[in-house]
């Protein structure tokens, strides 16, 4: 058929050219009268699916997405994979998506090398096809991934863009800018401006009061699932959004709390106002203890309000929290607990000195268990080995002092020492 045969008396060939270009959407109307004439649905020649197949298509995406969110990450990756192959080039949108969402699931698996490469792929997409995916999530979630990944040269470089973006938009709300937020809050470094965006997503979303809905969320998975096996797409499409919609205010609460928890521990460092940071870090505590899978954050948010008690003179606060953050560690070791350990030894230095050195030993122990690889500093876990050796020469501990310094420095990814050397414990800063 012609354009000339295809416009027929209704349109003019150079319209029907636009439209087969890329340059024209045509209305519904228009989509509508061409698919009569190519003898198609509607939805197939916009979309290049037939409706029971994009349905059932679009389902695969919500049952995909909630086994990320909510299930495993790995069943995701694949159930993601099966849509990729199904939606084909036919359906470059759906295809593009379940491609994100594959990505995701590698970075949530850990997998961060094939996950930078899936994002990558994704953002030549979106730079070439802007109608199907959005550029600024995927230079959010490059830069997380790069940065968890080491390369924090190539993640500054990604959350400068992405910030930039925000800024023009302007954007606080939401996933996305929480995400950001996020993801600029575990650089080494923060610059002025990033941490004044966190800022400003803090003060205007706050960190919320969450409620574990999960119950709920599974069962509306499983009624959809349930839909779906009667062949009832349209419904079980419609609760799959609910168990997402339901997930949705604790993802952000969760999400929220984790920027909180950073931010506190960073400004207070930099000698930032206790009253706002120990607000802050009792309303992350608050959220992480309504989730049991997330009891790693609880115990962290304990230590990290221990610290702002200890700042603010509230010694008895400190303890407390301290000593229930070791209780539900359970004798594991690592810089959570070195942290939580090295607060009562402080305590304790004002007190009776003479117990300090045990606590510090104990310390010691616990950060032995963190073993950074040379292409992967560990920068909280050279801070507590420097705070460390900063107790021992409080107690006069000289030697022990320069080990912790020396290991402050080797986690930090400083491994060439000199034997006989003794470390400047300006250095370690």
């Amino acid at each position: 058929m012609s354009q000339a045969q295809l416009a027929g008396p209704d349109l003019s060939d150079s319209y029907v050219s636009l439209i087969e270009s890329g340059k024209r959407t045509p209305t519904p109307v228009v989509a509508r009268l061409l698919a009569e004439r190519l003898g198609c649905t509607t939805e197939f020649l916009l979309h290049g699916i037939e409706p029971r197949q994009r349905v059932d298509t679009e389902l695969g995406l919500r049952h995909a997405e909630l086994e990320l969110l909510h299930g495993e990450p790995a069943v995701a990756a694949d159930r993601f994979g099966e849509i990729v192959k199904v939606a084909g080039e036919e359906n470059a949108m759906l295809a593009a998506h379940a491609r994100l969402g594959q990505a995701r699931a590698l970075e949530i698996q850990g997998l961060l090398g094939p996950a930078v490469e899936a994002f990558e792929w994704l953002r030549r997409e979106a730079v070439a096809h802007p109608e199907r995916l959005a550029d600024l999530p995927l230079v959010v979630a490059l830069s997380r991934c790069y940065q968890r990944a080491g390369d924090t040269l190539r993640a500054h470089d990604l959350a400068a863009h992405a910030l930039a973006e925000v800024a023009r938009l302007p954007l606080a709300h939401g996933e996305l800018a929480v995400e950001l937020a996020a993801c600029l809050m575990e650089a080494p470094v923060a610059g002025e401006a990033a941490m004044s965006y966190v800022r400003h997503v803090l003060a205007v979303n706050g960190v919320p009061a969450a409620v574990n809905r999960s119950a709920e969320i599974h069962a509306l998975w499983r009624a959809s699932t349930v839909a779906s096996d009667g062949e009832d797409s349209a419904l079980a499409v419609r609760l799959a959004d609910d168990a997402i919609a339901t997930g949705r205010p604790a993802r952000m609460a969760a999400q929220l709390a984790l920027v909180a928890m950073h931010w506190v521990r960073q400004t207070t460092r930099a000698g930032g106002p206790l009253d706002e940071a120990d607000r802050l870090a009792t309303s992350a505590s608050t959220v992480f203890s309504a989730f049991p899978e997330r009891a790693q954050e609880r115990v962290e948010s304990l230590v990290v309000l221990a610290q702002v008690r200890l700042g603010t003179g509230d010694t008895a606060g400190a303890v407390s929290l301290a000593e229930s953050a070791l209780g539900m560690l359970d004798g594991r070791g690592g810089v959570t607990a070195a942290t939580a350990q090295l607060i009562l030894a402080r305590i304790t230095l004002g007190r009776d000195r003479s117990g300090v050195p045990a606590a510090l030993d104990a310390a010691r122990r616990m950060l032995e268990e963190v073993r950074p690889g040379p292409s992967s500093p560990d920068r909280e876990a050279a801070r507590v080995w420097r705070a460390l050796g900063d107790l021992y020469g409080e107690v006069g501990a000289g030697d022990d002092q320069a080990a912790a310094y020396r290991r402050a420095l080797e986690a930090a990814g400083v491994r060439e020492t000199m034997v006989g050397v003794t470390v400047d414990p300006a250095l370690v800063r």
